[in-house]
């Protein structure tokens, strides 16, 4: 082995070594309640895929339920094999436009619940919640509450960051989705 021989494979295997403490610092937050794609346009139609990495402790998931922030309208669940669906809907403080016509109620609240033990989430296990809703038209921060109700226990992943905080500061933050000012082009794509 030559001089460089030596001194590619010490790089290489710094390379390596880097990753390895990257991904080993980053597994943390890979626990949470997470959104899949966690940049999205103002205004836009958004599939909001809630990653769940594993139970509570060891046990199992029986329940997710994900309350819809103000200013997003019209979330449609996306139904699961083995899961039964409720939505729950709210008289809105202030009616909207949508389509042309007048809303004065919106869906709140949905929650996927397993049918029976053998379709719970179990802790080795990883699954998708998904929903699609319409952005509120202001860029800014958006943060979506989730409780995850095992068989035993429950994890709200509800913390929010003030103004001078990180979301890593907290232990159960919600699912955060940066909203960038609308772009010009077609963000009607539902």
């Amino acid at each position: 082995m030559t001089f460089f021989d030596t001194i590619k494979a010490a790089f290489v295997a710094r390379k390596y070594w880097v990753l390895i403490v990257f991904c080993t610092i980053s597994l943390p937050a890979a626990a949470h309640a997470t959104l899949e794609y966690q940049v999205a346009n103002a205004g836009s139609y958004y599939k909001a895929s809630f990653k769940v990495g594993h139970g509570c402790g060891t046990s199992p998931v029986k329940q997710m339920v994900v309350t819809i922030p103000a200013g997003v309208q019209g979330a449609k669940p996306m139904p699961k094999a083995g899961w039964t669906l409720e939505v729950t809907r709210t008289k809105l403080a202030q009616p909207v436009l949508d389509h042309g016509q007048t809303v004065t109620e919106d869906v709140s609240r949905i929650s996927w619940t397993a049918k029976t033990p053998t379709d719970y989430l179990q802790n080795d296990w990883y699954d998708e919640f998904v929903l699609q809703a319409r952005l509120p038209a202001k860029a800014g921060m958006l943060y979506w509450p989730v409780s995850q109700i095992c068989e035993e226990g429950k994890v709200d992943w509800v913390e929010v960051p003030k103004p001078g905080q990180k979301m890593s500061d907290f232990k159960n933050p919600a699912a955060a989705l940066e909203l960038m000012p609308a772009g010009g082009g077609g963000e009607h794509n539902h």
